[in-house]
């Protein structure tokens, strides 16, 4: 099966959008979302909107439990906070009732799905170093695992008790060998690249791409200069950060 992985939408249409469109020549039979449907952008209602039709296996991030209350605000920065009382604010009954539900993780038949880490999932915990990477390998039960959450795309690998970290975009898996892969943000990179950011997984060829493809980001951040969300969310998109 080839599998359309992604994640850390955040109510990001335009990016969302142009990532759709090139999943379209990719010969997708499944798609997966590794959480953060919403918070930051200003269409949370669009993109839940459009992530409905896909049929997709979907864990939930930390930004889709805040926005409806399972999750605090405590843990947040101040801008995130006031992004997702924003978001909360413009969410109707019906995109909280799609939200709740959603799990901390789900495991597909080669893989496994997080927001941020399996090493309690429930905290979101950022896994940006070998440390945090371990902790998560030690809960892995399969030989693959796909997260989201820090907005950087790349891999940690575990070949029987070392662990490294690559940035490479395309990842041949081999026996073996258990792999972490960070697949990066859709909505709102933080690696120094604006691009949004996808992937593909190919289950029968064993292999991982990481790919990229810009859209309007002038048009996602108008918008939300537009909006009373903070200002520096729509600048940091034109700055990938």
């Amino acid at each position: 099966m080839r599998y359309g992985i992604f994640s850390d939408i955040h109510s990001n249409l335009e990016a969302f959008g142009e990532v759709l469109n090139a999943y379209k020549n990719e010969g997708i039979d499944r798609y997966i979302c590794v959480g953060d449907i919403v918070g930051y952008g200003v269409d949370a209602r669009g993109c839940i909107e459009m992530i409905k039709g896909l049929g997709a296996g979907i864990v939930c991030g930390n930004h889709d439990r805040a926005s409806v209350g399972l999750f605090s605000t405590a843990y947040f920065n101040r801008i995130a906070r006031l992004a997702v009382e924003w978001t909360s604010e413009i969410l109707g009954e019906e995109e909280k009732e799609f939200l709740r539900p959603l799990e901390l993780v789900i495991d597909e038949r080669d893989f496994t799905v997080v927001h941020g880490s399996l090493h309690k999932p429930g905290l979101f915990y950022y896994m940006t170093d070998i440390p945090s990477a371990k902790r998560c390998f030690l809960n892995m039960e399969k030989g693959l695992c796909f997260v989201g959450h820090s907005h950087i795309p790349g891999v940690f690998f575990m070949d029987e008790d070392r662990i490294d970290y690559s940035m490479e975009t395309s990842i041949k898996l081999k026996q073996g060998v258990k792999y972490i892969v960070n697949v990066g943000s859709v909505g709102q990179p933080r690696d120094n690249n604006p691009l949004a950011a996808y992937s593909i997984f190919d289950s029968e060829g064993k292999t991982v791409e990481i790919k990229r493809i810009s859209y309007d980001i002038e048009g996602a951040k108008n918008k939300i200069l537009k909006s009373s969300l903070p200002d520096i969310l729509g600048y940091r998109l034109v700055e990938g950060r």
